[in-house]
């Protein structure tokens, strides 16, 4: 990181930015990094609202954002180096999720796939597979299928157009009486 940025960090901050070098992040394990991108995203987002609420409240004195800005340089350079921090963070997080993620598909897999053998000697292996039988279609529809088909469905229609025919017609003479 830059000698300017780190210049106006205070020791603490300091100590936690050297958290986010490159040989300490790969010390650390999943649950120990995402902890570290949760305080550095805190500390980024307490300089980055005070970087904020200063300029904001400048801006009616000094007549513009951009004049306002130069007096807010210290704010805008620690919100400037956590977010640096944060985006190394954020990356090693990235890479250790794919990591975990990868390891725990190949155990979903290899466990599905044992699950899938069976407890006997020669399963699947030997034993050819017997295809599932579903249940007997009868000739005539049954249940919901007797019920609902495409000529019922049609005939419903028809039925139910009609009477919405009728009465727009009843409407439409009283409407003309009045």
């Amino acid at each position: 990181m830059d000698a300017s940025l780190l210049a106006v960090l205070t020791e603490s901050e300091k100590l936690l930015i050297a958290e986010t070098d490159r040989a300490a992040l790969a010390a650390l394990d999943e649950d120990a990094a995402i902890e570290l991108e949760t305080r550095i995203r805190r500390a980024r987002g307490k300089y980055v609202s005070q970087y904020r609420r200063s300029a904001s409240s400048r801006v009616a004195e000094q007549g513009g954002r951009g004049k306002a800005r130069p007096e807010n340089a210290r704010a805008r350079a620690k919100a400037e180096a956590f977010e640096r921090g944060l985006s190394q963070v954020s990356q090693r997080v990235a890479a250790l999720a794919r990591e975990s993620a990868a390891a725990l598909r190949t155990e979903r897999l290899a466990a599905a796939k044992a699950a899938k053998q069976g407890d006997w000697p020669g399963a699947g292996a030997t034993v050819p597979r017997q295809r599932r039988q579903g249940p007997e279609v009868t000739p005539e529809p049954t249940g919901e299928r007797a019920l609902r088909n495409p000529a019922s469905e049609k005939q419903r229609a028809d039925t139910l157009g009609q009477g919405g025919r009728r009465q727009a017609r009843r409407d439409s003479k009283r409407a003309g009486a009045r």
